[in-house]
């Protein structure tokens, strides 16, 4: 339970949050839920940022099942139906290959934040959340994600209206 909360802790997002809250919650107990657990009209608002990876025989076959509206913003393209690791990945590739092994191999969520998800989008800092789904309660056959892209500049622009407010 404390491992859960510290995890919880460190979603800077509260979307992020509220995701993996139901996650939990439709997990009933058990380390991670099934698809099947899942309701989307439980979390409209969210899905614009939401995914699902399937996981196939081999771990570099990670492909996207589903992927909602705001990913084509934060990938510059149309992911769904791709391979994961063919999007133009770059200098990331280790990165997102550690990232996605570790909750298909330890069966935990992940999250993180990473400037450039894919080469030609260092413009997008992406604050991303991946968690486990098991259809069979050992194997992780699929990951639901969220991303939520965030444009540096638009960063800067929201400080400088703050600072401005304050004076």
């Amino acid at each position: 339970m404390s491992s859960e909360l510290a995890f919880r802790a460190q979603l800077v997002i509260s979307e992020q949050r509220e995701v993996y809250d139901y996650w939990r919650r439709a997990a009933n107990g058990r380390p991670m839920p099934a698809r099947a657990d899942l309701d989307p009209a439980m979390m409209r608002h969210l899905l614009p940022g939401i995914s699902i990876l399937d996981v196939g025989a081999r771990f570099d076959a990670l492909r996207y099942r589903l992927a909602g509206t705001r990913l084509h913003d934060i990938y510059g393209c149309e992911v769904t139906g791709q391979n994961v690791f063919e999007l133009r990945l770059g200098p990331k590739r280790r990165y997102w290959q550690a990232a996605y092994r570790r909750v298909v191999e330890e069966r935990i969520p992940m999250q993180g934040a990473v400037k450039g998800p894919v080469a030609g989008r260092d413009h997008v800092v992406l604050f991303w959340l991946r968690l486990p789904l098991s259809d069979d309660g050992e194997r992780v056959s699929k990951i639901l994600c969220h991303d939520v892209g965030i444009m540096p500049a638009a960063l800067e622009s929201e400080a400088q209206s703050e600072n401005v407010a304050e004076e």
